[in-house]
């Protein structure tokens, strides 16, 4: 079996308007480890180019997980249509070669949640948290 059809190489478009404005190499450092990821790096402060083995992860699972955290896509009508696209023909491809994945977004993203940061969000002075 040809290993290519496993090898995907998409590009990950986040939205401008966020607190992180450099969204894109929050989310390589986050990935950088995460099991099918095979490259991964910076195009630009909002954009990630990514490879990766659909045999151990896809797309949907990657956005999932980093959505989950916190992270915001480009929502544009053009991106919303590829990424429906690439979600459709990569859980095609997974169910006719018989790859079974329990939890789609299990894996990638208990992977990403052990990496992120979870100290308190809370901005206020700790004596105004306690007040009431």
């Amino acid at each position: 079996m040809d290993e290519d059809i496993w090898t995907k190489h998409r590009e990950l478009r986040f939205h401008d308007l966020h607190h992180d404005p450099q969204q894109a190499h929050s989310a390589m450092l986050l990935l950088i480890d995460v099991d099918g990821i095979e490259d991964i790096h910076r195009l630009s402060d909002m954009r990630l180019s990514i490879r990766y083995d659909l045999r151990k992860i896809c797309l949907q699972e990657i956005e999932v997980a980093l959505s989950d955290i916190g992270f915001h896509f480009e929502n544009s009508l053009f991106c919303k249509l590829k990424r429906a696209l690439f979600y459709y023909t990569e859980e095609t491809q997974r169910e006719n070669f018989k790859i079974v994945v329990d939890d789609p977004s299990r894996s990638a993203s208990v992977q990403i949640y052990q990496k992120h940061d979870h100290g308190c969000r809370d901005k206020r002075p700790n004596y105004w948290r306690k007040y009431l």
